[in-house]
C-alpha cells in the first residue's frame, strides 16, 4: 500500500480548511483500507477520508491519518430492477463526473444532481449535497446501501433493512461512524432535459414561485440566481423531454456563455469589484442585463452540471419552503443597509422533504438560499447576517458549507439529532473518526479524546 513518507500540507478547494496529517494513506482496495484504519487505531490516531476537497468546512481535516480513496473508484455491479431502475454499486472514491460517464455507458443516470461534479460520491452524500426539484431529494436519498469500515476494521454492509440505524449515518453523517468503502445507488434510465434559461425581474420570479402552476411545482427542476444590488434574476427551468428531442446548444454559444461570460469575464468583473468595491452595483447591473435567454436539450448530467472556475466561499441555508420569500426580502434589506458590495449572485433552489436523520430537508419541503463571496473578499459579516436571518425560521446550514452553528443550536432543528448522536457514539465510542468540526456540529463523542502516540 502506498504511504506518503512526508505528507505535504493539505487544503480544500476554497482555501478555508487546512491540515497537516501525521500520514496519508492511498488504499488501493478494501483490504488496504481496512489495514489503514486498523493501523491508525493501534497508533491512537484519528482518521478522516478526503474526496475532492469541495467542502468549504473543515470536515475532512485531521491531525492523524488522512485517507485518499481515489483508487476506490470501480463500478462494481449493475443490478436492473423490474421497474426500470437499477441498483448500482460503486467505490466510494469515484468522482461524480466519472460516475455520470459510467452510468451513461449503461444507459442510466442519477435522478438529480448538483451543479458541480468534482466531488467524490462519498463526500457528496456525506455532506448532504443536493440539486433542485420540488419532488426530488438530495443525493443521499438515492443511496440504498453502503459498505462501511468501522473503527476496529470490521466491514459492514448496511441498508434500510441491514443495520438501518447505522445506514442512516453512513449515507449522510459526515463520515462520523466509519469510512465509506462503497455505496449502492438507485439510478434511473438515462433521460434528456430541456434547459430554459431566462433573465426575469426579481419581483416576477417571487410572485410566480408558488401554486400548482408556479415555477417550483410546474417544473421538474427550477432554480434562480438573484444579483444583489439589482432587481434582476436568472431563472433556470429544466424539464424532461423525449429522447428524440435533440436540440443541442451551438458550440460557439456554449463557449461564449459557459466559458467566456460565466468564467473568464466573471473572473475579470470580480477582480474589478475587489479592487473598486463601489463599482460592484454597476457591474452587477450590467452582468444581469447582459444575460441572454437560451434553450437547448442535452443528457441530464450535461444540463445539471456547470463549470465553476472562479474561486469563491459559500454558505447555504435550508429554510422551510414557505419562508423563502421573507428570507430573501430580509437579506435584500440587510444588503441595502449594510454597505457591503457583493459581486456574486444569490442562488435559490428547492427540494422535497425526506426522512433522513441529518438531511437539511428532513420533514419539510425545503428552499435553499446560498450566498457566495469571491475568495479575495471578506465574507464573514455578510454570511453571519444571512445566517441570523435564516436561523429565525429554523434554518439548517449545509453540512459542507461555511456556517457558525454548533450542536446546541442544531439539535433544536433536527428531530432525530439525539438518535444521530447515540448511533455515532455506539459506532465510534473512541472517537477515531472525529475532528474539531464534527465535535462542534454533532457534539463530542463521550470518551473520544485521542492523542497521537509517540512515533
Amino acid at each position: 500500500m502506498g504511504r506518503a513518507p512526508a505528507p505535504t500540507p493539505w487544503h480544500n478547494w476554497a482555501r478555508t480548511a487546512h491540515a497537516t496529517p501525521r500520514s496519508v494513506a492511498h488504499p488501493r482496495d478494501l483490504g488496504e483500507l481496512v489495514a489503514a484504519v486498523q493501523s491508525a487505531g493501534r497508533a491512537g490516531l484519528r482518521v478522516r477520508a478526503v474526496g475532492g476537497g469541495h467542502s468549504f468546512t473543515p470536515a475532512a481535516v485531521t491531525d492523524g491519518v488522512q485517507l485518499r480513496l481515489d483508487a476506490l473508484d470501480t463500478l462494481e455491479r449493475v443490478a436492473p430492477r423490474p421497474d426500470g431502475t437499477a441498483h448500482v454499486t460503486v467505490g466510494a472514491g469515484i468522482r461524480l463526473h466519472a460516475l455520470n460517464a459510467a452510468l451513461a455507458a449503461h444507459g442510466l443516470a442519477m435522478r438529480n444532481l448538483g451543479d458541480i461534479d468534482k466531488q467524490s460520491i462519498a463526500g457528496a452524500i456525506s455532506t448532504g449535497t443536493h440539486g433542485t426539484g420540488a419532488r426530488l431529494g438530495g443525493l443521499a436519498t438515492q443511496v440504498v446501501g453502503a459498505r462501511v469500515v468501522l473503527a476496529d476494521g470490521s466491514v459492514v454492509e448496511t441498508s434500510p433493512t441491514r443495520r438501518p440505524e447505522l445506514f442512516e449515518l453512513a449515507r449522510l453523517g459526515l463520515g462520523c461512524v466509519g469510512v465509506l468503502a462503497a455505496v449502492t445507488l438507485e439510478v434511473v434510465p438515462a433521460f434528456r432535459l430541456e434547459a430554459r434559461e431566462e433573465p426575469w425581474p426579481l419581483e416576477r420570479v417571487v410572485e410566480r414561485l408558488d401554486g400548482p402552476d408556479g415555477l417550483v411545482e410546474s417544473n421538474d427542476h427550477f432554480e434562480f440566481y438573484w444579483f444583489p444590488h439589482t432587481r434582476r434574476a436568472l431563472t433556470k427551468r429544466n424539464n424532461r423531454v423525449p429522447d428524440d428531442d435533440v436540440r443541442p446548444l451551438h458550440p460557439v454559444r456554449s463557449w461564449i456563455d459557459d466559458e467566456l461570460l460565466s468564467n473568464a469575464v466573471f473572473a475579470v468583473t470580480n477582480r474589478i469589484a475587489t479592487l473598486v468595491p463601489p463599482a460592484t452595483p454597476g457591474i452587477n447591473a450590467v452582468s444581469a442585463r447582459a444575460l441572454a435567454p437560451r434553450s437547448y436539450t442535452a443528457p441530464s448530467a450535461e444540463v445539471f452540471v456547470s463549470p465553476r472556475r472562479v474561486r469563491f466561499r459559500e454558505m447555504e441555508y435550508a429554510v422551510p419552503r414557505e419562508s423563502v420569500v421573507d428570507v430573501l426580502r430580509e437579506v435584500d434589506a440587510w444588503i441595502r443597509s449594510s454597505g457591503e458590495r457583493l459581486p456574486f449572485p444569490v442562488e435559490v433552489r428547492f427540494a422535497a422533504q425526506d426522512d433522513l436523520w441529518l438531511s437539511t430537508a428532513h420533514g419539510r419541503p425545503t428552499a435553499y438560499v446560498a450566498v457566495h463571496q469571491n475568495v479575495h473578499l471578506p465574507y464573514a459579516r455578510y454570511f453571519r447576517a444571512v445566517e441570523a436571518i435564516a436561523a429565525q425560521v429554523g434554518g439548517r446550514p449545509h453540512w459542507g458549507k461555511l456556517h457558525w452553528r454548533d450542536s446546541a443550536a442544531l439539535e433544536g432543528v433536527y428531530p432525530r439529532f439525539a438518535d444521530a448522536r447515540r448511533v455515532r457514539a455506539q459506532a465510534d465510542p473512541g472517537g477515531t473518526f472525529t475532528n474539531p468540526y464534527l465535535d462542534r456540529v454533532l457534539g463530542p463523542v463521550p470518551g473520544g479524546a485521542r492523542a497521537p502516540r509517540a512515533a
